[in-house]
């Protein structure tokens, strides 16, 4: 658990003034350009879900997260799911009296802590209502009012963020009972003696707890006893009495009434069952009983190499591709026991997953950790180690045998024309992540924040397009006929033109469904393709 932040912030002196508040709206799947605050903004999600880059930090958001950006902060972010996505932003300034004089203040307000505590949400959700009514009313009492209601918003955040004494606030005392739970989950744990370790009134425990977990306290704890007692059926024989006890139940029959209704087996059942599958994690951390040895395993996705890779059969042809929707008639008629998709998105997953057991796999994760969960999943662990050992060795060898025709620290940058005329940088993935290799190209410029921050990639401008151009450039010729005119235009253009790389003549327009593909039997092909284009041009 963290530490609680104590204030270090003037706060006797500060004054805060609220300039504006917005509320913008974008349609699913929408990556906005980078932009750069003038002064301090809070940042608020409405509705959709995805993920906020912030110079070098990264950080997942969903309906009601909130951040606060200091001023001359670099900010972007990108939907991933398929609703519209709705925020609010607040912009104010704060000034810091000295003397008696106002100086302005840029100091980040929340240091290493980006998403703010909004607890309880109903109260955060009146107060920013109560600010966005007045938003449109530019009478002079009006506007006094909306300021006022910007202290009583700012006060909130203070409050809940900051801490000026050494008592921990009333948030971080519940997450001390929900750790102490965890921990002595056997123990007989009441309310009571939750409300008083947390030294909260009763009414704001179960709020808070319920707003943290998703859950009131007691069910929480049957959750985590529950959970706890999976193991034991599937790892021993132990009379059912002696597990109730262990997990915390005094009770064998109300241990097992309540098992029955959270997992709709019987505690014996369960057992029975899961010893013919496993249990496994899958990337969104869903916990899912699969056959131990699954025979027939469809791939719901836009790849399918890392599979084949490991010599994994699978039924069915390649389902769910950028053209093509999932079908779940189709899907069925396969009789799949076992489904892989490659979506981080819960109502799909929730269609998916009524058909067989179904695991979310990441296809855009490291190449080590995706072959790995794959071996651990489906009994080719060895396989998946070897082929690693195999390609990073065969990796090594080509660029030893490339360094002829490399200068020292040469950089290079990858970019690709997507959804229509947007821009891209490409991160650590596809082509990129075979170039940036220690025997290999450097990230060129602004490119090396881009990897610093865990991007896969950026939307960036044609106008800033030599802050992230290296020694050599890679462009991709896209298959959409939009984003292929874009990208054609630019190679015309002066900006494409004025680039050392392509002064020089080290740039490059390739295929990207041949070299920027991201799976690993792409990542092997990539080996043989790349010293044959370096040996042409170098």
């Amino acid at each position: 658990m963290s530490e609680p932040i104590h204030s270090s912030l003037p706060l006797r002196s500060l004054v805060f003034h609220f300039e504006d508040m917005k509320l913008h709206s974008h349609s699913a799947g929408s990556v906005l350009a980078e932009q750069i605050t003038s002064g301090y903004m809070l940042l608020i999600f409405k509705s959709g879900s995805g993920r906020l880059f912030t110079d070098n930090h990264s950080s997942l958001f969903s309906s009601y997260s909130s951040f606060l950006l200091p001023p001359k902060t670099a900010y972007q972010f990108e939907s991933l799911d398929d609703n519209t996505l709705e925020y609010h932003t607040i912009s104010f300034h704060v000034f810091c009296l000295e003397k008696g004089k106002p100086a302005p203040y840029g100091k980040p307000l929340f240091p290493n802590n980006p998403m703010l505590r909004v607890y309880p949400l109903a109260q955060w959700i009146d107060l920013l209502g109560q600010l966005h009514a007045g938003n449109t009313n530019f009478d002079n009492i009006e506007a006094f009012r909306q300021q006022l209601h910007f202290q009583k918003l700012i006060g909130f955040l203070l409050e809940h963020n900051l801490q000026t004494d050494h008592k921990a606030g009333s948030t971080q005392t519940v997450e001390q009972t929900i750790q102490y739970m965890q921990n002595h989950f056997q123990d007989n744990i009441t309310v009571k003696q939750l409300v008083q370790m947390a030294d909260v009134p009763s009414w704001q425990f179960t709020s808070i707890f319920k707003e943290l977990t998703g859950k009131k306290p007691l069910d929480y704890l049957t959750e985590l006893r529950i959970n706890r007692s999976k193991e034991w059926l599937i790892h021993t024989d132990s009379p059912l009495r002696d597990i109730a006890e262990r997990v915390g139940f005094t009770d064998e029959y109300y241990f097992s009434r309540r098992f029955r209704l959270m997992t709709g087996f019987s505690p014996r059942q369960y057992a029975v069952s899961m010893r013919q599958n496993m249990l496994v994690k899958d990337w969104d951390g869903h916990e899912v009983s699969i056959p131990a040895q699954p025979n027939r395993i469809l791939y719901c996705g836009d790849s399918v190499g890392d599979l084949k890779t490991l010599g994994i059969e699978l039924v069915g042809s390649q389902m769910m591709h950028r053209d093509a929707p999932f079908n779940p008639e189709e899907a069925a008629s396969l009789e799949p026991d076992l489904i892989i998709c490659d979506q981080s998105n819960e109502k799909l997953y929730a269609e998916i997953s009524q058909i067989a057991p179904t695991l979310t796999y990441n296809s855009r994760g490291t190449l080590e950790d995706r072959l790995l969960m794959l071996g651990e999943w489906l009994g080719k662990k060895k396989e998946a180690q070897q082929w690693l050992l195999h390609h990073n060795n065969n990796a090594l060898l080509m660029w030893q045998q490339l360094q002829t025709l490399l200068r020292p620290k040469e950089t290079a940058s990858v970019f690709v024309y997507h959804r229509g005329k947007r821009l891209f940088v490409m991160g650590n993935i596809g082509l990129s992540s075979v170039l940036y290799h220690p025997d290999g190209f450097r990230p060129a410029g602004k490119v090396q924040d881009v990897l610093k921050s865990g991007r896969l990639y950026k939307e960036i401008t044609e106008k800033t397009l030599n802050q992230y151009a290296g020694d050599r450039v890679f462009m991709m010729l896209p298959k959409s006929p939009d984003s292929r005119a874009a990208m054609e235009e630019l190679i015309r253009s002066p900006i494409w033109r004025s680039l050392p790389a392509v002064k020089n003549g080290y740039s490059y327009v390739l295929d990207e469904l041949d070299w920027n593909q991201e799976d690993a039997s792409s990542r092997d092909k990539l080996l043989s393709l790349l010293p044959e284009l370096l040996n042409q041009t170098s």
